[in-house]
């Protein structure tokens, strides 16, 4: 394997500061610190998170992720003038984020506006193998002449949610002369915040501590000699805990020995543990592709960094955010991006961090079963916006219409439903890709039974047959339509999973197979029309088309809505993102690629992708129909949602589901990698750009590594794997190598043909 790539900065500037502090987030899955600068600038937002610490800040408001106190900040003093980019010159400057370490970088030579040219050099990074710790170091040198230096740090309370104060000082401490502590408290008492703090700066320094104003600061200064380099190093141990069991007193002090016995190893030992960590992992996980445009590359290394980098393994009542712990955009919530963007890279690589997410819905089973009784209905209606504790967190309105005056309701919490069926899809997913008996006979039974019992109740009669009214689909530009196709074939087949599962297991009672089987002869489904197009509800194809063009131009932007009202929109053949076409994505065995090809060419003209999630589901669907070139369109104009040249294109965070959006299309697009019937399959579509793709795939316990060319497919199994290569089923273990048409073996492994796919 060889190394991941880099993402570089290419140029300071004050438009894409918050852009670039998304992209180059450190993170390890228990804290992401945004990769802002050391230095301040006005534009620029501080964040670190931890995965689940969440807190509500007063009536009215909803839980969000709080951004904690900071520890990155600094100010540099050169010769008594502020070091800042925004004055003097840049002479040189080099910033990239390593993927194959995590370490944050950044070389800059300045020179002052008064004169005096000085080499600033910054490292920083978040470690894999001892969550709580981040470390950085910073190192300054005089280049020309002798110069004076001053350099403060420290935890920086200041920091809120966009004027939210989520947090009260509960203690701030100096021990000796390098070690500082701040322990804060959420302001409803259930969380506590340990940071604890090594400051070390080389040399003859003079050294002072405040702590005013919400900041605790270790205050340097010093005289150096040109060419001398004066090194900073910052060695952080971010503990919190909502179940404490000791004193605060006892508790700081036992943050404080961790962080002493890091300190011990110092920048470069610890460094050197978590890059080790970091290439273990990335052996087992990374994609790599040959291509005649090395972004392709960059995207995927992007991708998988930050899938780590955002996932809290460590903690199974914790999911993964909308923008992962690398912003405050959607508060932090988790969406069903989760289930259906994010979890398959785990489940296909390391199933126990699937089986985790999906126990985080578990957990939550109690606070989704009150939702559906509140509403009227049994079984688990689970929320549309979810933080910790599995309650409903969407806002009830969104922002004030500013032509009107008036508060517009959020309608995804009442109607966007769809996510109960996409939770139970993820768990029959997992559940083959893994045959896990025991998650499956306990928490997975229990989610399928609550989520189908949901869809049963949640059926209205009509005309002797059942629908499914007043619901909005994943496409949120249509709201509160009957017979969303994509809401009802999804609740069929979870029901039909449950029920499948329920006789499997003999843990369904007869009063619940008898009801879902009523469900399952008496739901209607909306129909193909005789060109293979399935309506996508029931009004959908009677609303008038307009001309879309110089919306899709600027997809994401949501433009139409400064032309057309919410409700204008609502009454036309506009779509924000893939539906129908999404349905024939998770559920491809129940449409021909016909069927799958004529959806794909009627809604996508119709399909503003104003959602991030939208064009990498018609890429994967393209390829799978053949289209390779399309559906590569599709992925890089997806790769390029964080990755593009807009310089606020993520601002609040990254889109945590387009980066497993960027895994899929290459392992399900374009490698054709899909689960039928509980069968793995593989149906290649490379593009023409890619000449080699390879890919690490876990199978029922099996290692598998893929390498596909335009010629032949490379398979090494770890044991033997029943699976269908290109429409024929094929046993394949040991290295076996596939060439088109007819299948010729390494003399290392076996592979048999039995037959064609029906």
């Amino acid at each position: 394997m060889t190394k991941p790539v880099t993402l570089t900065d290419p140029i300071f500037s004050l438009q894409s500061l918050d852009k670039y502090a998304s992209l180059m987030t450190t993170g390890n899955g228990y804290m992401g610190i945004r990769g802002s600068h050391e230095e301040a600038y006005t534009r620029q937002t501080r964040g670190m998170y931890l995965a689940g610490l969440y807190h509500q800040a007063g009536k009215g408001e909803i839980n969000e992720l709080v951004n904690l106190p900071d520890v990155v900040g600094m100010e540099i003093t050169l010769n008594g003038e502020l070091f800042s980019l925004q004055s003097g010159v840049i002479e040189s400057w080099h910033r990239e984020l390593d993927f194959a370490s995590g370490e944050l970088r950044r070389t800059v030579v300045w020179r002052a506006p008064h004169g005096g040219r000085f080499a600033i050099e910054s490292r920083r990074f978040a470690s894999v193998e001892k969550l709580p710790l981040f470390a950085m170091e910073m190192a300054i040198t005089p280049l020309d002449a002798d110069a004076t230096l001053s350099i403060s740090t420290g935890i920086d309370a200041t920091l809120t949610n966009h004027g939210r104060q989520h947090l009260d000082e509960t203690q701030v401490r100096v021990f000796g002369q390098q070690y500082l502590q701040g322990i804060y408290t959420t302001q409803n008492g259930r969380s506590d915040i340990a940071i604890s703090s090594y400051c070390q700066v080389d040399g003859d320094v003079q050294r002072c501590f405040t702590a005013k104003e919400r900041r605790l600061l270790q205050h340097n200064s010093l005289a150096v000699t040109a060419g001398q380099r004066v090194t900073l190093r910052k060695i952080c141990w971010i503990a919190w805990t909502s179940e404490r069991s000791v004193s605060l007193e006892t508790w700081g002090q036992q943050s404080l020995q961790e962080l002493e016995a890091c300190v011990q190893q110092g920048y470069d030992g610890l460094l050197a543990g978590s890059a080790a960590n970091w290439h273990v992992w990335w052996q087992s996980r990374r994609v790599q592709v040959t291509s005649s445009d090395s972004m392709d590359q960059r995207a995927l290394d992007f991708a998988l960094y930050h899938l780590r980098a955002m996932t809290p393994v460590h903690d199974e009542r914790s999911s993964i955010a909308a923008k992962g712990l690398t912003g405050e955009g959607y508060k932090g919530h988790v969406f069903w991006d989760t289930e259906v963007f994010l979890l398959p890279f785990h489940m296909f690589t390391e199933p126990k961090i699937a089986r985790s997410l999906l126990r985080y819905r578990w957990h939550n089973l109690p606070g989704a079963q009150e939702k559906a009784r509140r509403n009227g209905w049994q079984g688990a209606l689970f929320p549309w916006e979810s933080a910790r504790s599995g309650e409903e967190e969407t806002p009830e309105f969104a922002a004030i219409n500013i032509r009107t005056g008036l508060r517009q309701k959020v309608a995804s919490a009442q109607a966007e439903h769809h996510l109960v069926a996409d939770i139970a899809w993820a768990v029959v997913n997992y559940w083959h890709a893994t045959g896990d008996m025991a998650f499956m006979s306990h928490e997975g039974m229990a989610l399928l039974l609550e989520t189908a019992k949901f869809w049963i109740s949640r059926a209205v009669e009509v005309n002797n047959r059942l629908e499914i009214h007043d619901v909005i689909g994943p496409d949120e530009y249509t709201e509160h339509v009957n017979n969303n196709a994509f809401t009802s074939y999804m609740a069929y087949y979870n029901v039909e999973q449950a029920l499948w599962f329920a006789r499997f297991l003999q843990c369904g009672d007869e009063a619940f197979i008898h009801r879902a089987e009523h469900f399952l002869q008496h739901l209607w489904r909306p129909e193909a029309q005789q060109d293979g197009v399935l309506p996508q509800d029931d009004s959908f194809l009677s609303k008038p088309v307009i001309d879309l063009s110089q919306y899709k131009a600027k997809a994401g932007k949501q433009t139409i809505l400064l032309d057309y009202s919410r409700a204008e929109v609502n009454e036309m053949q506009i779509l924000k993102q893939a539906d129908v076409v999404m349905l024939t994505y998770m559920l491809p065995w129940a449409f021909s690629p016909q069927a799958c090809l004529a959806n794909l060419c009627f809604y996508e003209p119709r399909t503003i992708h104003d959602s991030s999630l939208s064009k990498s589901i018609h890429g994967i669907v393209a390829a799978r129909c053949g289209e390779s070139e399309q559906g590569y369109r599709f992925w890089r104009e997806g790769a390029q949602i964080d990755l593009g040249d807009d310089p606020h294109g993520c601002d609040d965070g990254i889109h945590a589901a387009a980066t497993g959006a960027v895994w899929l299309g290459a392992i399900q697009g374009f490698a054709g990698v899909s689960v039928r019937d509980g069968e793995l399959h593989l149906d290649p579509s490379l593009p023409d750009r890619w000449q080699n793709l390879t890919f690490p795939l876990r199978w029922q316990g099996s290692d598998m590594l893929f390498t596909i060319t335009a010629a032949e497919i490379q398979i090494t199994s770890s044991a033997a794997v029943g699976m269908w290569v290109n429409g024929k089923k094929t046993i394949v273990q040991g290295e076996c190598v596939l060439k088109k048409p007819e299948f010729i073996l390494s003399t290392n492994g076996t592979a048999t043909t039995q037959g064609d796919a029906e």
